[in-house]
């Protein structure tokens, strides 16, 4: 009589399968709860917005991305500020890796209209606008900011806006470190323009010879915990209030043939929100570049003060000289001649 073969379990077979399967009901359990945390947290945040002044709409939100992923699409997004700045989009769609969600990308793949303050609404289209923020936990974010290609249109009836179309528009910020620990109440700054164009006629055009703008400006954002986006007046109103201010300013700009290196150490804004203070500039061919302002046609310059400048600076030629910009009673000034209102803040 033959023995019988031995029987081998198969139990050792299916754990494998058995554990696979506990951890991809568990990771399924902790993502459908991550993204109703996340939809929970997202309409907490629209109402205290609106509660604070802001008129905020959209349509639907829908949230996707298992496994890995957490993709939250919101159509027909409409926001607009107390002090009236607002946005609108078509579509955002925002994403963020499940497993650590505190870095968030948002993205306008069907471009975005700026609503501006008693100034009108702007089209923005182009390439794609992207928006980063991290750091969720720490007392000021990482946020990075990009416009990729981007073409600019007023919309009929608005002011004109000063570009046109730029390569590229970039703003990024984060906390200031000091002997490398995060400063009580301070934010590095950055602003990038790459290959700007200034609308025909208009004063960015006029100032890069009609070629192009390219501007770097960094800077410190003192008391910068005071910066509310809940202002009636704007999101710097309360942060002059309480004296903030930007030092360590460092800048770099290239107007067509101008060429020329900026410094501050101290700039402010006035009650009224216009830019208070002095840049030193060290330029290589400013002559054109005030020229070219001078014969702009828009009526935000002072044509009688930009040809002053403009003779002024002509003995120079092409030599490099140091110049003094002054904010001041609201107005830019090269020594004596005034050029245009001072930046306004809000």
């Amino acid at each position: 009589m033959t023995a019988a073969a031995p029987r081998h379990s198969r139990r050792g077979i299916l754990i494998p399968f058995i554990i696979v399967g506990l951890l991809l009901a568990a990771w399924t359990g902790w993502w459908f709860y991550l993204t109703r945390q996340i939809e929970v947290r997202l309409a907490a945040q629209v109402e205290t917005l609106r509660q604070d002044g802001w008129d905020i709409r959209h349509g639907p939100v829908t949230t996707t991305g298992w496994p890995f992923r957490a993709r939250v699409e919101v159509p027909l997004f409409h926001a607009v500020s107390p002090a009236g700045h607002g946005v609108d989009a078509l579509e955002l769609v925002a994403e963020a890796n499940a497993y650590n969600p505190d870095k968030w990308v948002v993205i306008a793949p069907r471009g975005l209209t700026l609503d501006r303050a008693g100034k009108g609404k702007v089209a923005i289209t182009g390439g794609g606008a992207r928006f980063s923020i991290s750091h969720l936990r720490d007392r000021f974010r990482d946020v990075r900011a990009e416009l990729i290609r981007p073409i600019f249109t007023p919309h009929q009836g608005a002011e004109p806006f000063p570009l046109a179309s730029a390569e590229r528009v970039e703003f990024y910020s984060r906390p200031h470190l000091t002997d490398g620990q995060q400063s009580t109440d301070q934010m590095d700054v950055l602003f990038v323009l790459t290959d700007g164009r200034g609308r025909p006629g208009g004063p960015v055009a006029g100032a890069a010879q009609q070629g192009e703008l390219s501007l770097r400006l960094e800077a410190v954002i003192g008391e910068a915990s005071r910066l509310s986006a809940g202002e009636d007046a704007g999101v710097f109103a309360d942060w002059t209030r309480a004296g903030g201010d930007f030092t360590g300013v460092l800048g770099e700009v290239k107007a067509g043939e101008t060429r020329a290196l900026l410094r501050s150490d101290r700039l402010y804004a006035r009650p009224d929100g216009r830019l208070q203070g002095q840049l030193t500039v060290a330029a290589e061919k400013p002559l054109a570049a005030i020229a070219g302002l001078a014969g702009s046609n828009s009526g935000a310059v002072d044509q009688a003060g930009a040809v002053g400048a403009a003779a002024a600076t002509a003995p120079s030629g092409d030599r490099p000289l140091d110049l003094t910009i002054r904010f001041e009673g609201g107005r830019t000034w090269l020594g004596p001649f005034a050029l245009a209102p001072a930046p306004k803040l809000f």
